[in-house]
């Protein structure tokens, strides 16, 4: 069994479960650390499973297949072999990352033709290559082509978005089933809901989404500026529609309090590059609020980043130490910031799955929401 649900909250649509993978078990909810280029950045592999403790990383089929390249993950026999990362892997089809090259792409009923960001070259992804791409990385959750539409965007010009990308799906699902996993394990298809911020279009989505019995299914084009209330309409909307029987996956979302808020919606599955981007800009989550450590109210502060048990990372070095080497532009201070922020997110999902079990989570959610977007 691909998913399995283990509890349900009483007071809202939060849920527990297990994700089982050829490469072992996902619990639920889960936070996926975005390891874009196949590595998170500045984090070792041994910090992932040790001090992190992740079941899943994520990485992008864009800059891999423009950056090293599928002829050399496929004489590597993948991506987990390429970089040693035994556990799951879940590969975005590079919809955002064209989406997000609005000046240098073209979309036709065919496919993208983009530019890269690289060298300038000229390449083509359809529904059909991408499947061909994420074949060759061996992800274990793949993703079908969508297109991310922006924020804000006309009606029109959503509708028709969301019709392309439902036909992509048709064309990707076909090519997914007519090829097969290349390294001897099983690859899940996740089609996408789309639909920007018009409720009867994420119904719509969602309905037709729903149709095609996937083993899982996300949700995209949100968190890309539109306001936090609006995002988690758009969520309650599509996981309403949703099977439960499957994981939901939110994609590109977010800080601790939007993850919170949706888990209560019914998500099972988040991705944000938030902890390690904040973290090399001197941006801190912990259990307390946001810490801007740049600020000089840090120089002399001796106490541990994080003394609230929440990380390990956290006791290990104070606050004016970690300033210091940030101010400073030491590289391990972006190291240690990213690593406090994801083990900070590990500590957050897992509390989260113990106040479901515990059906104390509505609650709970309710009472740190508030401390954890709060500034220091």
């Amino acid at each position: 069994m691909f998913f399995k649900l283990t509890t349900r909250d009483r007071h809202s649509r939060a849920r527990t479960g297990v994700i089982s993978t050829g490469r072992g078990e996902i619990m639920t909810p889960v936070f996926m650390p975005v390891g874009t280029a196949g590595s998170v950045k500045g984090i070792a592999r041994h910090e992932l499973e040790d001090k992190v403790k992740a079941d899943i990383i994520l990485a992008n089929t864009y800059h891999l297949y423009l950056r090293p390249g599928t002829e050399t993950i496929a004489g590597a026999g993948g991506l987990h072999k390429f970089t040693g990362w035994e556990k799951p892997i879940l590969t975005d089809s590079g919809g955002y990352q064209v989406f997000s090259l609005a000046e240098k792409r073209k979309l036709t009923d065919d496919g993208a033709v983009f530019k890269s960001h690289i060298d300038g070259s000229t390449h083509k992804f359809t529904p059909e290559n991408v499947i061909e791409i994420q074949r060759i990385i061996g992800a274990d959750v793949i993703m079908a082509f969508d297109e991310c539409t922006p924020w804000p965007c006309e009606y029109n010009y959503a509708s028709d978005s969301m019709e392309l990308t439902h036909r992509w799906l048709e064309r990707g699902w076909k090519k997914f089933r007519e090829t097969d996993a290349l390294y001897g394990r099983e690859q899940f298809l996740f089609p996408i809901v789309q639909g920007s911020v018009y409720r009867d279009l994420r119904k719509r989505s969602a309905e037709y989404i729903s149709s095609f019995d996937a083993p899982g299914n996300a949700v995209g084009g949100l968190s890309v500026g539109e306001p936090p209330e609006i995002m988690y309409e758009m969520v309650d909307e599509v996981t309403g529609i949703l099977p439960e029987a499957n994981p939901r996956y939110l994609m590109g979302v977010g800080t601790p309090a939007n993850i919170l808020e949706c888990i209560s919606l019914g998500i099972d599955m988040f991705d944000c590059v938030l902890p390690t981007r904040n973290g090399r800009n001197g941006s801190l989550f912990t259990i307390d609020g946001i810490i801007n450590i740049k600020n000089l109210k840090w120089k002399n502060d001796f106490t541990p980043i994080d003394s609230s048990g929440t990380t390990v990372t956290g006791y290990q070095y104070s606050k004016a130490y970690l300033r210091h080497l940030i101010v400073s532009g030491e590289m391990l201070g972006p190291v240690i910031a990213s690593l406090q922020n994801l083990e900070f997110y590990s500590w957050l999902l897992n509390r989260a799955r113990k106040e479901i079990n515990s059906g104390n989570f509505n609650a709970w959610k309710n009472s740190i929401v508030p401390q954890l977007a709060r500034k220091l």
